[in-house]
């Protein structure tokens, strides 16, 4: 697309830079002011797969050592109370790069056929780069289906698109798509050559290592990253790095496998007896675990161990482009973003991987964001309620850009430099689930969490939960069918049925009276 043609598609969405509101072409460097009135920064949005809240050292894990996050954090801001808005990939995935839940964009699937072109002018990608961004993407993307086939891409504003959906090459990805195995190619190594041939002992071959650190898709990311850092990119650019750690098959590098230790981590979340309660959802609500197990049943040290030696070796990524950025007098002036799409059950409450449950564990994830230039706070934690979808316009206002008004996001920007107050932000968040993996039971859920209390309703089966999160953390006790609650779970109903209602998608815009 002409630069021309980007501008008239940028405008006819509302939008604005500094560059063509004085009529001139959008051109690289010119996407606009920054709301602190300084030249737009360079944006590093680094998402991690299925990473769950609580897997950050500085932020209250004694058993993770991340020091770079750690410090990127000590920089910056840590929201500790950020919601995914769908516990899947696609959907939670279409929702923060759009800036709208899944509902209002009619994006609720992994294994979708396609993700609609007239959405593209929508994500935040491409407004950033019909603005005058560079923009690359390294890692997955998952807006589309990728399974067996090339996943289709939209004008998604990525002018480098280094495409790795995941690092294995069993659904028979070509090289000319799959960068991470070309790069595997192009050192003279193959996968099949290197994975699990380094098995670390006293772990189970559930729970093992799997590529070594050297040809590790890490470092191939670390490798494209330092290259879009270095030049590869002209600013103000942006670059999405999708990594796949820490999803399952949980089988992180053998070099960070063997530094842990899984007698010394805590053992999942549970209550004696507790599968046979859960039993009763997994019997109609769709979940990648269709029959709960108690912690004790199977290896869940080693499966937690191999969890967090993959987030170890994520934060040594972090490391390496931080350096980079300071190396190449770029850190001022690039807003570092970190997060998650959503969390891991990672065997609390008898659960493991993701599905249509609404736990902690699942549609919690860090978010750091840490710009030194741009007016942020340091070493602030926020416990204000954030939804991912408050990264577009974050994303928006930080280069300058004006919020269209089709986002149900809020930008951040004034909560990261204290000018804004954490309750003032949220009342509460929201996540769904409708239908979103293939499973023989089609489920649909909504979530509605507010400071105190969090009500899922799984709908058409009868079944609910109800929490109260400041007497009961861990969220062991459903209130939902208890008596005495009935008027709390009344006044959540209602607030939940209002949002899907103020939500819904109103279609084309009216431009007559009828």
């Amino acid at each position: 697309m002409t630069d021309n043609a980007s501008r008239r598609q940028f405008l006819a969405l509302g939008g604005m830079s500094v560059a063509a509101a004085s009529g001139q072409a959008p051109s690289k460097g010119n996407a606009g002011v920054s709301s602190t009135g300084r030249t737009p920064p360079n944006v590093l949005w680094i998402c991690t797969d299925q990473q769950r809240w609580d897997t950050i050292h500085s932020l209250g894990n004694p058993h993770i050592r991340t020091p770079h996050i750690d410090r990127l954090a000590s920089e910056g801001v840590a929201f500790t109370h950020a919601y995914c808005q769908n516990p899947i990939c696609t959907p939670s995935r279409a929702s923060f790069l759009t800036g709208c839940i899944p509902s209002r964009i009619h994006q609720h699937r992994n294994g979708n056929a396609e993700f609609p072109a007239n959405l593209a002018p929508r994500l935040v990608t491409h407004r950033l780069a019909a603005a005058g961004y560079d923009g690359a993407l390294c890692g997955k993307l998952h807006l589309a289906s990728p399974f067996e086939r090339e996943e289709p891409r939209v004008d998604d504003g990525y002018r480098i698109f280094d495409w790795s959906h995941q690092p294995t090459p069993e659904p028979g990805w070509p090289d000319r798509v799959h960068a991470y195995n070309r790069w595997l190619h192009e050192h003279g190594v193959t996968w099949k050559d290197l994975y699990r041939k380094r098995k670390i002992a006293g772990y189970p071959d559930q729970y093992n290592a799997g590529m070594p650190a050297e040809f590790h898709e890490l470092a191939w990311e670390a490798e494209r990253t330092l290259r879009y850092i270095e030049g590869g990119l002209k600013g103000p650019w942006f670059a999405s790095i999708n990594i796949f750690a820490p999803h399952n098959p949980f089988d992180p590098a053998p070099e960070y496998l063997e530094k842990m230790k899984p007698e010394s981590l805590p053992m999942p979340l549970y209550r004696a007896g507790e599968e046979r309660k859960q039993m009763r959802f997994c019997s109609k609500v769709a979940h990648q675990t269709k029959t709960p197990a108690p912690p004790a049943s199977y290896p869940a040290r080693h499966m937690k161990a191999c969890y967090y030696a993959m987030i170890e070796h994520i934060d040594w990524y972090v490391g390496r482009v931080i350096e980079a950025l300071e190396r190449t007098g770029q850190r001022e002036n690039t807003l570092v973003v970190f997060m998650s799409d959503h969390g891991e059950m990672m065997g609390d409450h008898c659960l493991r991987l993701k599905g249509c449950r609404f736990f902690e564990g699942a549609v919690r994830v860090p978010l750091i964001l840490s710009w030194p230039a741009g007016g942020l706070q340091t070493g602030l934690r926020s416990d204000a309620l954030v939804e991912l979808t408050d990264m577009a316009p974050t994303l928006l206002e930080a280069a300058g850009l004006p919020n269209p008004g089709d986002m149900d996001g809020k930008s951040l920007l004034g909560l990261a430099r204290g000018t804004a107050a954490a309750q003032s932000h949220r009342e509460f968040v929201w996540s769904e689930y409708r239908d979103s993996q293939t499973n023989e039971l089609q489920s649909h859920a909504s979530m509605i969490r507010d400071r105190r209390h969090k009500l899922t309703l799984y709908h058409g089966t009868g079944l609910g939960e109800l929490f109260d999160l400041d007497a009961d953390p861990q969220e062991f006790e459903n209130l939902f069918e208890r008596p005495e609650h009935a008027r709390l779970r009344q006044r959540m109903t209602d607030r939940l049925i209002d949002t899907l209602a103020l939500h819904a998608d109103l279609g084309s815009p009216r431009i007559a009276r009828y």
